[in-house]
C-alpha cells in the first residue's frame, strides 16, 4: 500500500536532483516535492558565479541533506534508495519496502563508474573529483599504484595523488583525451614534474606515467615528449613506463606465472597490452561512468540511447509519461545546437536538473517553455594542474571532419590558447591559463561572425582582440 503522495519526486541527492528540487521549490513553493537518496549527505552547488552568458563556475560540497529540509519546508528526504519503479502506477518501491507514489517523477540518479572488472577488492572505481581526497586516506600505506584512464579524474588523480608512485595507464596517443588535444597536453606535462604550489610533501616517490607516441602519429607531439613525461625514480633507479593501454587484464596475485615475478610481493597485478606486467596496491580505475538506470529499467518501457543513458527530449522528458531525467543517467535526445555537447560533467548535470525542475513546474502550471540558453553553446571551467581550464564549443573539433582549421598560441608554463574555426567562424576554443578571452571568443561563437579576413591575427598576442570586437 502506499506510503506517501508526492506531487513532484526526485530520485538521487547529487547535483542534478538538488538542483531539481531548488527550481521545483522557487517555481511552485506550495507543491509537496518527495527527495529519495540513498545517502545521508546531499551534494549541494555553493559559491555559484554566472561568469559570462554560457559559463558558470561554482564548487560542489557536500551536506547533511537536513540543511535542505530545513531551507524548503514543502521537502521530504526519504531513504534508504530506490528499489523498484512502476511507471505505469506511479509509484517508487524504496529498499526497505515502502511504496510511494508520485505526479511528476524526475530520476537523477547520476552514473556509477565503469570498473575494469567487478569484485575485486584491489580494484577502486573513482567517479568524482571531489573523492580524490578522501581516496588519498585510503592510498596512505600504499607504496604505488595504478591510475588507468584518460578523462578528468585520470588527470586530477595523477597530479593530486602524493607519497606514493603512480603508474599511468593511457590507451590514446596524449593524456586528457577527453579534454584536450596532443599540443595542450604537451603544454601541461611539465606540471607533473614540478613542485606543486605550497603544498609540501613528506614523502615524494616520482610518479610514473605514461606514453609513447602512437604509431603514425608523425612529429606532432614534438621532440621532447618523451623527456617530458618519463620519470626517473631515484629511489629505485628505474624506469617504470606504461604503454598504450587496451586491454588490461587483472590478477590475483596467485594467479599469475610467477617464475618472473617474486611471489606475493604485490597484492594484485596488471598486464598491459604491451605485455609488461606492473604489480601494486591498488589499480583505479577512472575510464569514465555508465548511467545508473539499474532500479528503473524492469517492468518498464524506457528508450535507451546507445550509451544506455535514459533518452530525454527538449523538456528533459523520458518515453515514459509523466517520467523526466537529468545529469548523468540521461542522453539528450533532442536535436543539438551546432556548438553544443553532452559531457556528463558537473555542469551539465545543474544545468540539466535547473532545466529539468522548470519543465516539470511548467508542465504542471500549463505554460509554455523554450529549451533553455545554456544549451545553444557548450562551456565548461575547470582547472587542471593548478590551471584555469575554459573549454567552449566543439573545443576538440568533435564531429567536424577533415574541414576545419586551429589556431594555437602557447606561452610555455603561462597559456595555450586554440581557437577551432569552420567556414571561417570560430566553432570552439580551449583556454589554459589566465587568458581572459573567454567572453570575446564565446561573443563570437554566439554571433558567428566571419573571422576570415583576421586570419592569423586573431591570436596575435600584441593585438587586444577584445577592442576588435566590442
Amino acid at each position: 500500500s502506499v506510503v506517501a503522495c508526492a506531487k513532484f519526486m526526485i530520485v538521487g541527492g547529487g547535483i542534478a536532483g538538488v538542483t531539481c528540487v531548488e527550481q521545483l521549490s522557487s517555481q511552485i513553493p506550495s507543491a509537496d516535492i518527495a527527495l529519495i537518496t540513498a545517502g545521508s549527505h546531499i551534494k549541494a552547488v555553493t559559491n555559484y558565479k554566472q561568469v559570462s552568458k554560457t559559463l558558470e563556475e561554482f564548487d560542489v560540497e557536500e551536506r547533511p541533506s537536513s540543511v535542505l529540509e530545513a531551507r524548503f519546508p514543502n521537502l521530504t528526504v526519504i531513504h534508504p534508495a530506490v528499489k523498484s519503479l512502476n511507471t505505469q502506477s506511479h509509484t517508487v518501491e524504496t529498499a526497505d519496502g515502502r511504496v510511494f507514489g508520485y505526479e511528476k517523477l524526475c530520476i537523477c540518479s547520476g552514473g556509477r563508474p565503469k570498473l575494469l572488472t567487478q569484485d575485486n577488492p584491489y580494484v577502486l572505481g573513482i567517479r568524482d573529483t571531489d573523492s580524490a581526497q578522501a581516496f588519498q586516506k585510503q592510498l596512505s600505506k600504499a607504496k604505488r599504484i595504478v591510475i588507468v584512464g584518460n578523462g578528468g579524474i585520470a588527470l586530477e588523480l595523477v597530479y593530486e595523488v602524493e607519497g606514493c608512485e603512480v603508474i599511468w595507464a593511457v590507451k590514446d596517443k596524449a593524456i586528457g583525451n577527453t579534454f584536450f588535444d596532443a599540443g595542450a597536453a604537451q603544454f601541461l606535462i611539465p606540471s607533473l614534474e614540478a613542485d606543486k604550489p605550497e603544498r609540501a610533501a613528506p614523502c615524494r616517490r616520482p610518479r610514473y606515467t605514461t606514453e609513447e607516441p602512437a604509431a603514425g602519429s608523425g612529429s606532432a607531439l614534438g621532440p621532447d615528449w618523451h623527456e617530458g613525461i618519463v620519470l626517473r625514480g631515484a629511489e629505485t633507479g628505474f624506469v617504470a613506463r606504461t604503454h598504450p593501454l587496451t586491454v588490461p587484464f587483472l590478477f590475483p596475485f596467485h594467479a599469475l606465472n610467477f617464475s618472473s615475478l617474486p611471489v606475493g610481493t604485490w597484492p594484485v597485478y596488471i598486464l598491459l597490452t604491451n605485455g609488461k606486467t606492473f604489480g601494486c596496491d591498488f589499480v583505479v580505475s577512472a575510464t569514465g561512468v555508465v548511467p545508473n538506470t539499474e532500479p528503473f529499467l524492469h517492468g518498464n518501457n524506457f528508450a535507451l540511447a546507445d550509451d544506455a543513458g535514459l533518452q530525454v527530449d527538449d523538456h528533459m522528458m523520458t518515453s515514459e509519461p509523466d517520467v523526466y531525467a537529468a545529469g548523468d543517467v540521461c542522453t539528450a535526445c533532442w536535436e543539438h545546437s551546432p556548438l553544443w555537447q553532452q559531457m556528463r560533467l558537473w555542469t551539465q548535470a545543474r544545468q540539466m536538473g535547473w532545466y529539468a525542475g522548470r519543465c516539470m513546474a511548467a508542465h504542471v502550471l500549463s505554460e509554455p517553455i523554450e529549451l533553455d540558453f545554456c544549451f545553444e553553446l557548450f562551456s565548461h571551467i575547470t582547472k587542471f594542474f593548478n590551471y584555469k581550464v575554459v573549454l567552449l564549443g566543439k573545443f576538440n573539433a568533435q564531429g567536424l571532419g577533415p574541414n576545419h582549421e586551429l589556431l594555437v598560441r602557447c606561452t610555455k608554463g603561462q597559456e595555450y590558447v586554440k581557437v577551432v574555426l569552420s567556414g571561417g567562424k570560430m566553432v570552439g576554443a580551449v583556454l589554459i591559463g589566465e587568458t581572459d578571452l573567454e567572453e570575446t571568443f564565446e561573443n563570437l561563437m554566439l554571433n558567428q561572425m566571419d573571422l576570415t579576413q583576421y586570419g592569423e591575427e586573431l591570436l596575435n598576442p600584441n593585438i587586444d582582440i577584445e577592442d576588435y570586437f566590442d
